[in-house]
């Protein structure tokens, strides 16, 4: 019973994590949108300060809107800030963009496609659910992932047309059957690890330079965050790392790292003062009932964190 049930926990959290490459993969451009300061004065939520938007749209000669990948970049660029705001003034927020960065033509185009992409999002949703939930001790690893792979590719078809996936998604099925041609690999109960080994150098050396940058870039980010830690602990200032990223990455990389930093600090110094505080909360009222003690921790939960970011509590409690 043991070795099912941990059999079923792996498959759900691989499962799980291969339709989180949907939102979480990169990308092969790294293009950005260049607002102008009235553009893009404020950010348009808190965690995207400090931050370009993604998405270099265009239009073609026609007037038409192009087609690409940079679309479902700016989509997903907004459809992040889903918690601090709600979906219709993200959709509206988005629509904005497409009315300053398009013409009338293309811009109706595009917002056109970002309602169908947003309905795709949400089904999205529901199939990992499902496929979360249908998994089995019998399921072969492999044949349950790409099952769900390819469940994925059909509910996409009935939201855009061949020709829209090809550019939007093109690269993320690259991405993806790479990542189902590495699992299987592994799974090869007939391989020895020295002819895995082989057939992975193989993928390697045939992988096309674009989505080979795209791999690597996870693992740069973490060369980078090793070489800022020892940096700190040498003397160096933030600024130093700040120069040290800029010239590793991009000015706007750096940028972004730097924020990331200062996100993490100020989440840290919360928890650790909502962690004291909700030590001597409990213990200095011992002599309230539970309704009053949970209403006062509530309390103290909204002082410190959003309603979102109180989602993420339990794993500190």
């Amino acid at each position: 019973m043991k070795t099912r049930s941990k059999f079923l926990l792996l498959a759900v959290m691989i499962v799980t994590a291969f339709f989180s490459l949907q939102l979480l993969k990169p990308d092969n451009k790294s293009q950005e949108i260049h607002l102008t300061a009235n553009e893009h004065q404020f950010a348009f939520v808190h965690s995207l300060e400090g931050t370009s938007t993604d998405g270099d749209i265009q239009q073609n000669k026609e007037g038409d809107l192009q087609l690409d990948a940079e679309l479902k970049r700016l989509f997903d660029y907004y459809l992040s800030a889903i918690g601090e705001k709600n979906l219709p003034e993200i959709q509206s927020q988005i629509e904005k963009i497409l009315d300053q960065k398009l013409q009338n033509r293309a811009a109706t185009q595009a917002k056109e496609l970002l309602k169908r992409y947003i309905a795709f999002k949400q089904a999205l949703v529901d199939l990992e659910k499902n496929a979360s939930s249908n998994l089995s001790a019998n399921d072969n690893l492999l044949s349950a992932v790409n099952n769900k792979w390819q469940s994925m590719r059909q509910l996409r078809s009935q939201f855009f047309s061949e020709k829209e996936i090809q550019a939007m998604f093109g690269f993320d099925d690259a991405y993806d059957q790479d990542a189902l041609a590495r699992l299987a690999i592994s799974q090869d109960k007939t391989l020895s690890d020295v002819e895995k080994h082989n057939k992975l150098q193989a993928l390697d050396k045939n992988m096309p330079a674009d989505l080979k940058a795209a791999k690597d870039a996870p693992y740069q980010v973490i060369r980078l965050e090793e070489q800022a830690k020892k940096m700190r602990s040498d003397g160096a200032s933030e600024d130093d790392i700040y120069r040290m990223r800029a010239a590793a990455t991009s000015p706007e990389a750096a940028n972004r790292l730097a924020q990331l930093d200062r996100d993490t600090d100020d989440w840290n110094k919360r928890i650790s003062q909502y962690l004291e505080q909700r030590k001597q909360l409990i213990s200095s009222q011992t002599h309230f009932n539970s309704d009053d003690q949970q209403s006062a921790l509530q309390e103290l939960r909204n002082k410190y964190f959003t309603s979102q970011e109180q989602r993420r509590l339990a794993a500190y409690e």
